[in-house]
């Protein structure tokens, strides 16, 4: 057993505390930020011990009983608005309608599990009808960002030969720009209807909900000719659950509590590049 510590408050003594509380036998730095617990012991009380003071010195602890190398995987399956990007796009879109604060409550609703996905993107993007499509471009250009360790992620399962994919619950508007700007091999997502320049309210084609994102993990590994356990998967919301529970390696990267019960690693305080440590 062994147990990752990393995040923004990891500096050495803090780390030999924490590492203390698991017994651990061994301290490795494996990066900025990062260390590796060898020998730790894994009991209940053990790791409410160690979660509370990660929580209070904001440090990710991974406690990992399997000896998982890069290598097992053969693809990254990650949802994007809130997970490889930092905002949610439909919001952003309906602060420039005048309806974020309305759409927002409905995004957050449906992420905590507590709406059907279906319905609640329906209902939100029902709220964008007449706006001019432009506002893509304007939240594409001036308010995407990519969240911290994107790039360095991505570049170094791709060095690994894991081929990359995006499945959102978003538009493809945003996964294809995401895709052609990052070298990601595949991007599925929903697609906003637009008539004369002008979005109409509408979704043309299925809808991404949780279920077709599932599927798209079993149907990427199975192109792949490999059981679904060579696949990551790393989101944020209730609709990211389906995708995760086949997965080999479930990641929940600043998610919702829901999302953080279920998934084998949770990430809150550091960078997507935090998944790279779980395999020194």
């Amino acid at each position: 057993m062994k147990l990752i510590l990393q995040g923004p408050g990891a500096i050495s003594h803090t780390i030999e505390r924490i590492a203390a509380l698991a017994h651990a036998t061994h301290i490795t730095a494996i990066a900025d930020s990062a260390f590796r617990c060898d020998g730790v012991i894994d009991t209940p009380s053990i790791r409410e011990a160690v979660e509370n003071s990660c929580i209070e010195e904001h440090i990710d602890h991974s406690f990992i009983s399997k000896d998982y190398r890069l290598d097992d995987f053969r693809v990254l399956v990650m949802d994007m608005d809130s997970t490889l990007i930092t905002i949610e796009c439909i919001d952003e879109i309906a602060d420039l309608h005048g309806l974020k604060s309305e759409v927002a409550e409905i995004t957050e609703s449906a992420m905590r599990g507590e709406l059907d996905f279906r319905s609640s993107l329906t209902r939100r993007v029902a709220l964008l009808k007449g706006l001019d499509a432009s506002a893509l471009h304007q939240v594409f250009d001036q308010r995407l960002r990519l969240s911290p360790g994107a790039r360095e992620l991505l570049k170094g399962v791709k060095a690994a030969g894991i081929r990359t994919v995006l499945v959102s619950g978003g538009f493809t508007y945003f996964t294809e720009r995401l895709k052609h700007e990052l070298a990601i091999d595949y991007t599925r997502a929903n697609v906003l209807e637009i008539v004369d320049g002008k979005l109409t309210g509408n979704v043309i084609g299925d809808i991404i909900d949780a279920a077709i994102k599932r599927h798209t993990v079993e149907n990427e590994c199975a192109a792949l000719h490999v059981p679904t356990s060579a696949a990551m998967v790393i989101g944020d919301g209730a609709n990211d659950l389906e995708m995760m529970s086949v997965a080999g390696l479930s990641v929940a990267y600043r998610a919702k509590p829901v999302v953080q019960q279920h998934a084998d690693v949770t990430l809150n305080f550091s960078g997507l590049d935090g998944v790279l440590n779980l395999f020194s």
